[in-house]
């Protein structure tokens, strides 16, 4: 293969990602939705959904490793490859969880929610705009982009922790609240390890482009 077609190739697989990451930031948000309006049906839709995705990650995956085993790739090139073989494996378990997600909704069915939806919303929005900007990031191959990313989930974590002592607090004075409030809770923990998956993302942009761990990126400067 030459080396334009390579490249091509490498575009391709680029591409498959980012429509990987597309689907699964619609199935995040569309969970959200679903839970906060009751909305049964595009909750089970959520949860059908992930069967696309988990078919479209192991598409990426066998190119992956096709490309892997008829180009062998060096240097540069392989950490590419690899790189797009980690992040489809993120995007897969990101999946998982918006469908989790669809799964809680289907368990409290029409029941009320233990109180409106505020900050789980908001820590969607931020879970999924992290997500957005590690795929950009990725295709840009922005190293100072990734590392944004990657500071940006503390925000996710105060916020998760915000929520986490606010449902505890709920149990705590009525343990008749207890089972609504633990759905909510599995909610914000899908939602945090989103973040997190997202962070796994920039560092594996970091790896691709500079060869180091992130935790080793940019010592030098300081």
């Amino acid at each position: 293969m030459a080396r334009t077609d390579f490249d091509r190739e490498l575009t391709s697989l680029m591409d498959e990602l980012l429509l990987l990451g597309s689907m699964v930031r619609k199935s995040v948000l569309k969970s959200l939705v679903a839970l906060k309006t009751r909305d049964l049906a595009l909750s089970k839709k959520v949860i059908d959904d992930d069967d696309l995705i988990d078919q479209k990650a192991v598409e990426i995956e066998d190119k992956c490793i096709h490309l892997m085993a008829t180009q062998q790739p060096l240097a540069g090139d392989l950490r590419t490859v690899i790189t797009v073989l980690h992040v489809a494996s993120e995007l897969e378990r990101m999946g998982d969880y918006a469908e989790g997600i669809g799964k809680i909704g289907l368990k409290i069915g029409t029941d009320q929610l233990l109180k409106p939806l505020i900050d789980i919303p908001r820590i969607g929005k931020l879970a999924s705009n992290m997500l957005k900007k590690a795929l950009e990031t990725l295709v840009a191959r922005d190293t100072e982009g990734a590392k944004a990313v990657i500071e940006s989930d503390d925000e996710v974590d105060a916020l998760y922790n915000q929520i986490y002592r606010e449902l505890l607090l709920y149990m705590i004075e009525d343990p008749k609240t207890i089972k609504k409030a633990t759905y909510l809770l599995w909610v914000a923990h899908d939602l945090e390890r989103i973040a997190d998956r997202a962070t796994n993302i920039s560092e594996r942009t970091i790896f691709m482009v500079a060869g180091i761990k992130y935790e080793l990126y940019g010592l030098e400067e300081n």
